[in-house]
């Protein structure tokens, strides 16, 4: 049985999706579907006056934080790509992706220092963030698609 990722790749390249209800238009949020129903009236109300609970924030700011390293770290690739078609030394371009790399590293081992910090906070096991694993992330952006530990 294939799984849910193939399923949805699958119906979207059949274009099961293209008729959609409110295709291209926002979200509509009424209410947080994460939040038990007791505690929908108070969420509401703090979103309706512009304030989320500290660990919403904080699980807000790691996201911003990981898609900047991220970021970073893709165009410190794309970079090396470039310099390499133009004929740039390879020990420059070796020594800049390290240096690309320990950064990277060292912004994960941060951000998994606030994950940490933030799955205390949080008032229910279902909020938690996973730690971000680094080497999977620089895999990715080297090859596309995580390694496989299983082989």
């Amino acid at each position: 049985m294939p799984n849910i990722e193939e399923q949805i790749r699958r119906a979207m390249e059949e274009g099961k999706f293209n008729d959609l209800r409110g295709k291209g238009k926002p979200i509509q949020w009424d209410e947080n579907p994460f939040v038990e129903p007791d505690w929908q009236m108070a969420f509401r109300t703090l979103h309706q006056a512009g304030f989320a609970l500290p660990w919403m924030e904080t699980r807000k700011e790691i996201e911003t934080q990981l898609e900047a390293a991220r970021t970073s770290l893709v165009r410190a690739q794309e970079w090396t790509q470039t310099e390499s078609a133009a004929g740039q030394r390879p020990g420059l371009i070796a020594g800049e992706w390290q240096r690309a790399v320990v950064a990277f590293r060292e912004q994960v081992t941060a951000i998994n220092q606030r994950i940490f910090d933030y799955n205390l906070e949080v008032p229910l096991p279902r909020f938690q963030r996973p730690r971000v694993d680094a080497e999977a992330e620089i895999t990715i952006v080297l090859y596309g698609e995580p390694a496989d530990s299983s082989k």
